[in-house]
């Protein structure tokens, strides 16, 4: 059995990429799938790293219908363990341990996550190949790439609950007119304006303010189970993709306070609030076999908002 515990893991420097991010709907089923409907799950592609976000029932299955190889999910983040978040957690890793042996999952999850692992290994009989490395978050920093940092806030749903906040770091963009107009060529010139350093060019220093521009990053945010509380407003500030929960229309209020879900409304109540651009709701009740009647209670308080669909490829690019 791998250790479960935390290490250092290195990377190969990656080339220069696409700086695209994309959204891959893998799920959007609560607790009962429907024929139309997985159990939770979503992928956020992002140059060299395909976060998976929780993995239902059926995770790997969806993938192969959105046509992306295992071999893209880098790390697993998982908000908690109730079944209709994890169940496709043994299969998935049974299929990457094969495909792709001696690599290196990061999975984290919150409280619990390290022994809900080792339970998942030892229950199920299959050769493990796959290094993993299981680390628990609650609140704060979960990990920083050179393109990324990626936070954590506990939510309120009963069991040990976190939701998710990846934020891309602002980037350099050459302003290909004026470097043009200076004569400089491409090549190391222009990676170290970009990097934001000052170059020498025909004997006269060049600043990166004068040739690049300032692109914000993308941020987003991912909430769910919870009933509505401050640390999924602290998720969600300023957003630019809000994935949240919408179990059920605001006429079963009572019933999602129950439970500790949110309604449609509330969700969007949540995105107006916290200044989001996009509000994408999902993890709709088995009860609803189409989702207009929830998008429409959800508009009610935020316009701009939009009902995910398993399969569904949201483009989160900035030119």
């Amino acid at each position: 059995l791998p250790s479960c515990g935390l290490k250092k893991v290195t990377y190969l420097k990656r080339p220069p990429l696409d700086d695209s991010m994309e959204l891959v709907v893998l799920g959007t089923s609560a607790m009962v799938p429907t024929k139309d409907r997985n159990h939770s799950a979503y992928l956020l592609l992002h140059r060299t790293e395909g976060m998976l976000l929780d993995c239902g029932e059926g995770t790997q299955r969806q993938l192969s219908y959105a046509g992306i190889a295992h071999s893209k999910v880098t790390r697993i983040l998982l908000s908690h363990w109730h079944g209709d978040h994890v169940l496709g957690l043994p299969g998935l890793l049974m299929t990457m341990s094969q495909g792709t042996p001696g690599r290196t999952v990061i999975i984290y999850g919150p409280s619990g996550t390290r022994q809900h692992v080792r339970s998942v290994l030892d229950t199920f009989e299959f050769k493990q190949q796959l290094d993993l490395d299981v680390r628990e978050v609650h609140k704060g920093a979960v990990f920083e790439t050179e393109d990324l940092l990626v936070s954590a806030m506990p939510l309120h749903h009963g069991i040990p609950c976190v939701g998710y906040r990846i934020a891309e770091k602002d980037r350099r963009r050459i302003n290909l007119a004026k470097v043009k107009k200076l004569g400089i060529p491409e090549g190391p010139l222009l990676g170290k304006l970009q990097r934001g350093e000052e170059v020498i060019w025909k004997g006269k220093p060049v600043h990166p303010k004068d040739t690049t521009t300032i692109v914000k990053g993308t941020i987003v945010a991912f909430v769910t189970d919870t009933s509505p509380c401050k640390e999924a407003h602290e998720l969600a500030e300023n957003a630019d993709l809000l994935v949240c929960e919408a179990s059920y229309t605001s006429t079963l209020e009572e019933k999602a306070e129950e439970y500790t879900h949110m309604t449609a409304r509330q969700a969007a109540q949540l995105a107006s609030q916290a200044g989001v651009k996009k509000l994408l709701i999902t993890h709709f009740s088995a009860r609803y076999r189409t989702t207009p009647e929830l998008l429409e209670d959800a508009k009610t308080a935020f316009q701009n908002t939009i009902a995910a669909h398993d399969l569904m490829k949201v483009s989160l690019d900035k030119k």
